[in-house]
């Protein structure tokens, strides 16, 4: 196969990438008291050394009392928390690599651990409540220009507090921020997106995830149709959002009938912005099967990758597992050492390495 078309150089605004490889984030949960250290910032080096094009952290989360829901989530506030993201950036940096922090708040997902307060949701939130949190994640996104970070990416994904608010079955609101439409409910993604952009400036890259399905429903659909979807994307793109990362069990699934484009594919149609497609690449099995059996890197799949990629459906791909797995991923692709990548297993999942 002729990955070379994956190795071409990327540039969006001051965003200027190596590769078309992204780092997906993936939920570590290994910084004590949310305050990453040695162990998290030699865990990104390592993807940074063997040439990811850019890495997007795990989600760490933003300053609000119940913003996650596993103590040792990462925080991207306070003092101690900031300078050990100073340190992993640095690292990153001193390999060449660059570096986003995916920006998160958890919203009313629980996960057996208790936060100080109740965990808030749409429908819980008051006014007051939804101001401070859009100044959280404009503060973080501040701190993350100050630190040096390349990008920022914001979680709007897989039914966390962002997607709370765009599906209509965890958005019951009757103010501004609900209504029953798409187009309605992305008034706080919106707004949030504007307040973030005031706090990095035009030139520094926002990408927003985005995901149909969520962590309590793999079969959920915030939209349905690609009118809808231009009702949700349009938005968004107003309000600042740059690049979009488009969340899929399974890259290779078709979004909507009758057409053979994957949810990265449509929205890059309708937005006309960059697009990364995510889900289960490199590997050949799917989501779920994954952490009973474990999965490889498969070339059918890479196959069907590079068609969609060649064809312009999107203009970076994020891997996810296989790179948790095997952090030089990307490396042995280049160098066409696939023979020598390491299939995925389950206890990888567990520990930093």
């Amino acid at each position: 196969m002729n990955f070379a078309p994956l190795f071409a150089p990327f540039q969006y605004k001051n965003l200027k990438l190596k590769n078309r490889f992204v780092m997906a984030p993936m939920t570590r949960a290994k910084a004590p008291d949310g305050v990453p250290g040695e162990a998290n910032a030699a865990y990104y080096a390592r993807r940074a050394a063997a040439e990811v094009g850019l890495i997007l952290t795990e989600g760490t989360v933003i300053d609000r009392p119940a913003s996650k829901n596993l103590k040792d989530i990462p925080n991207f506030y306070g003092d101690a928390a900031l300078a050990g993201w100073q340190q992993v950036a640095d690292r990153v940096h001193a390999h060449g690599g660059l570096i986003a922090p995916q920006l998160w708040h958890v919203g009313n997902s629980p996960s057996g651990w208790e936060p100080p307060v109740p965990f808030e949701s749409p429908d819980s939130m008051s006014t007051e409540d939804i101001e401070r949190t859009i100044a959280a994640f404009a503060s973080a996104a501040g701190s993350a220009k100050a630190l040096g970070f390349d990008a920022i990416e914001l979680h709007g994904a897989h039914g966390y507090l962002i997607d709370q608010f765009f599906w209509q079955v965890t958005n019951g609101r009757h103010d501004g921020f609900g209504g029953k439409t798409i187009g309605e409910r992305t008034k706080f993604a919106v707004e949030v997106l504007k307040a973030v952009r005031a706090a990095v400036g035009p030139d520094m890259v926002v990408i927003l995830r985005l995901s149909q399905w969520k962590g309590a429903d793999f079969n959920a659909k915030t939209v349905h149709t690609p009118a809808e979807l231009e009702e949700w994307i349009l938005p968004l793109v107003d309000a600042g959002a740059d690049i979009f990362h488009a969340s899929q069990r399974r890259y290779w699934e078709n979004e909507f009938e009758g057409s053979d484009l994957n949810f990265a594919g449509w929205i890059k149609k309708i937005s006309g912005q960059p697009t990364i497609t995510v889900g289960s690449v490199g590997l050949n099995t799917d989501f779920t099967a994954l952490f009973r059996e474990g999965a490889g890197a498969d070339k059918a799949d890479m196959d069907e990758l590079l068609r969609r990629f060649e064809r312009g459906d999107f203009d970076l791909v994020a891997v996810g597992r296989q790179l948790l797995q095997d952090p030089e991923f990307v490396l042995k692709i280049k160098d066409d050492r696939l023979s020598e990548i390491r299939s995925f297993e389950s206890a990888s999942a567990g520990v930093l390495h």
